[in-house]
């Protein structure tokens, strides 16, 4: 019994000492699988990284190949714009307001002055789509009938209607009683507005006149204002370059000295790249401060509402306030508009580029050298506190945007195109489009393809990409407190040539991370740069700030010269 209890023991311990073993050697197992998975997820790693790197390199030859071939196409320069000869072009809105209601000048005059300024340089721009000329002229002799009435003092005009008998442009996706609203979209092509939009009932509401109707990209959706109902608008500047978009028309008229102000609308960039690329002033409100009713496309979600606003756009800084406190309605007293903004105690954070993002063009260097100028002026004239800061997320920014305008709606572009009227086959028009035989851009026909594919809405990228807006959103809110400011390129180079944007498709990046913040920000130009063409910056606030926008766009006005009449050589 001894002998079979000590074999017992003995196979006892045997057994013990094979689970040891086993135990001992499964940590070293699970390390060779660690290392072995380490080692393949940077395999994984290398070959993507050296996948961007190729992908990079193509695109920068991609680039450099459709500029020489655009220069050989269109030459240095486009023709020349006819130049401007009355005075009265020459005017902010607030003073012609002013000079209106003095009795100094008419408004038919005014009026007149625009429209004739309108007729001749339309046919080489192509920014003016459809107007109401006749019937503002009879709205022009009305509101000077009213002043020399005397019903009202000059106090009580100045007070009540501040821009009486301006006329007024706007884009053509921002409804105005009578006049086309189509969007660039074929199957609106003869849709016309019932009434006007919120913002432009508000300023009509202020006295001033719409007179002018502006070209748009196709569905307000590409950053070039292009469309196959009313064709390509040209820079006056230099008519082989772009206008920008969508608000390209405007930005176009505002810099022709062919209007004295307008509206644009912004979900992406698009009143701060017309007003960058056409030398003028620009400025997307804070969200949900202005409202967005009587605009189309309509957002198909809260989010995109909030990237989505109207705003002014003019020639000069000075009018950006008045315009802003009266399209913000009862949103105007947020945003204290009145309230003093003293430079020197603006603390101004700077970025000169995004950090180096995938596929987006690198900054010109005019216009870097334009933004240390200002930093500069700011260090030594106002001795202001000025620090240049890098935002890595930043790099993130257009995926980052494309992410966050994602919805559950099942509504696609490729509905849109067509007015929500079905949809296209947008492999069916891309074969049709080289035989012009499609009624879609080429841009809105790839956007429709190209469209289902990338983050899905809801997916682990979607909240991946949720949650670094989100971080943004509060570095942005830490940094720039109450009486901060974010100095920024509004787009990476100056307008290039039509058809490119096509190669530089994510240099929108710049404006449209702006957008997914829901800060204000007010486009500033800076002057010509080399090639003759408009360069500026971007100046951002936090919510609700508007007003130090505002107050820079005046001072860098006043330092910098801001709008200059276009000379575009032969």
């Amino acid at each position: 019994m001894r002998v079979e209890a000590d074999k017992l023991k003995h196979r006892a311990k045997n057994f013990l000492r094979t689970l040891g073993a086993c135990g001992a050697s499964a940590p070293s197992h699970s390390k060779r699988m660690d290392a072995q998975t380490k080692q393949n997820l940077l395999e994984r790693r290398k070959a993507r990284s050296l996948l961007k790197t190729v992908i990079n390199v193509v695109h920068k030859f991609l680039v450099l190949l459709v500029r020489w071939l655009s220069r050989t196409i269109y030459g240095e320069h486009g023709k020349r714009m006819p130049p401007i000869t009355n005075l009265i072009l020459m005017e902010t809105a607030t003073s012609l307001a002013t000079k209106i209601r003095t009795r100094k000048l008419t408004s038919v005059e005014v009026t007149q002055a625009f429209i004739d300024r309108c007729r001749e340089v339309n046919p080489l721009l192509n920014c003016v789509v459809d107007n109401r000329f006749e019937a503002a002229l009879k709205d022009a002799e009305r509101a000077d009938e009213l002043i020399a009435s005397g019903t009202m003092t000059v106090e009580q005009l100045e007070r009540e209607k501040p821009f009486l008998g301006v006329p007024i442009s706007t884009k053509d996706c921002i409804r105005v009683e009578g006049l086309l609203h189509t969007s660039g979209i074929w199957n609106r092509r003869n849709i016309r507005g019932d009434k006007d939009a919120r913002a432009m009932e508000l300023m009509r509401r202020a006295g001033a006149i719409p007179f002018a109707l502006t070209n748009v990209s196709e569905c307000c959706m590409w950053w070039e204002s292009v469309n196959t109902i009313h064709g390509r608008s040209r820079n006056p500047y230099d008519a082989n370059r772009i206008v920008g978009g969508s608000s390209g028309g405007e930005g176009c008229i505002q810099a022709a000295a062919a209007s004295p102000f307008g509206l644009g609308s912004d979900i992406g960039g698009s009143i701060r790249m017309p007003a960058f690329f056409n030398g003028i002033f620009g400025h997307k409100p804070t969200k949900f401060v202005v409202s967005n009713e009587g605009q189309y496309p309509v957002a198909l979600s809260e989010e995109q509402n909030s990237f989505l606003g109207i705003g002014p756009m003019c020639r000069y800084a000075t009018d950006l306030k008045p315009m802003l406190r009266i399209i913000a309605d009862e949103n105007a007293p947020k945003l204290r508009l009145d309230e003093p903004v003293d430079m020197k105690q603006v603390k101004f954070f700077y970025q000169i580029n995004d950090g180096g993002a995938h596929l987006v063009s690198p900054v010109d260097l005019d216009i870097r050298d334009a933004m240390e100028k200002v930093m500069a002026h700011f260090r030594a004239t106002v001795k202001a506190e000025v620090k240049k800061v890098y935002l890595d997320k930043l790099r993130k920014s257009a995926p980052m945007w494309l992410a966050n305008m994602k919805t559950p709606s099942k509504v696609g572009f490729d509905s849109q195109l067509v007015n929500l009227d079905g949809a296209i086959n947008p492999w069916l028009e891309l074969a049709k489009w080289p035989l012009r035989m499609s009624n879609h851009t080429l841009i809105g026909i790839l956007t429709a393809l190209t469209e289902r594919g990338g983050v899905k809405y809801d997916s682990e990228e979607y909240h991946h990409y949720v949650q670094q807006k989100q971080e943004l959103v509060n570095e942005f809110r830490d940094m720039l407190g109450e009486n901060g400011v974010f100095i920024y390129p509004t787009h990476p180079t100056v307008a290039p040539y039509h058809n490119e944007p096509l190669i530089r498709a994510l240099n929108f990046s710049y404006t449209a991370i702006i957008n997914v913040l829901g800060l204000p920000a007010t486009a500033v130009p800076l002057g010509l740069g080399r090639e003759g063409l408009p360069i500026g910056l971007q100046v951002v606030a936090g919510v609700n700030q508007d007003r130090l926008c505002l107050a820079v766009a005046c001072e860098l006005e006043r330092a910098f010269g801001g709008w200059v009449a276009p000379e575009v050589k032969a």
